[in-house]
């Protein structure tokens, strides 16, 4: 029935299309050349994306990653050990997804491009360490790499005149909805 239904609306929607006489024809498009605003409007929101995920990875490193190891919630026998392990490995994973979306957005503007491109091996060094946090090993080493990582981005972006500050993501957000 709701089959039948949903056809018969889709026939309907498309049978009220614009006539022929109203239609645009191939001719009359234009190419879409693009033009030089174009490119300056790209280069312009390419700090403004790179401050945002660049923000986000840092946020969701320290907030799920940096601060409970600190604590010590990923020592053997720590109350919230398993939980806190599965919140790194996903704040890992979300981190390293945001910073390689960062480092594509530095690629828009020369100077941030400049300073972004020697941490372009640091950057990829994390895929692994998600994995490693979700399970506990070497906790300490992967901590300290995301960290070390996210402070050379923010180091580069304040070089190129893109100051980047933590913003903690939503939960929602970091599982990927």
């Amino acid at each position: 029935m709701a089959l039948t239904l949903c056809c018969a609306l889709l026939l309907g929607a498309t049978a009220c299309g614009a006539d022929t006489d109203s239609a645009v024809s191939p001719n009359s498009m234009s190419t879409g050349t693009p033009t030089a605003s174009a490119s300056a409007q790209k280069q312009r929101l390419a700090k403004t994306r790179f401050v945002a995920n660049a923000g986000l990875a840092a946020g969701a490193t320290y907030r799920w990653i940096v601060k409970p190891y600190r604590a010590g919630t990923f020592k053997k026998g720590a109350k919230g050990r398993k939980f806190a392990l599965v919140k790194a490995g996903l704040a890992g994973v979300f981190s390293y997804n945001r910073l390689k979306a960062a480092s594509k957005n530095a690629k828009g503007d020369p100077l941030l491009s400049k300073a972004v491109a020697p941490l372009t091996s640091g950057i990829d060094a994390l895929k692994n360490l998600p994995s490693k946090l979700r399970k506990g090993e070497d906790a300490g080493g992967a901590v300290g790499s995301f960290d070390s990582v996210i402070n050379s981005v923010k180091g580069a972006g304040r070089s190129a005149g893109a100051e980047v500050k933590d913003k903690v993501p939503s939960t929602k957000q970091l599982s990927g909805g």
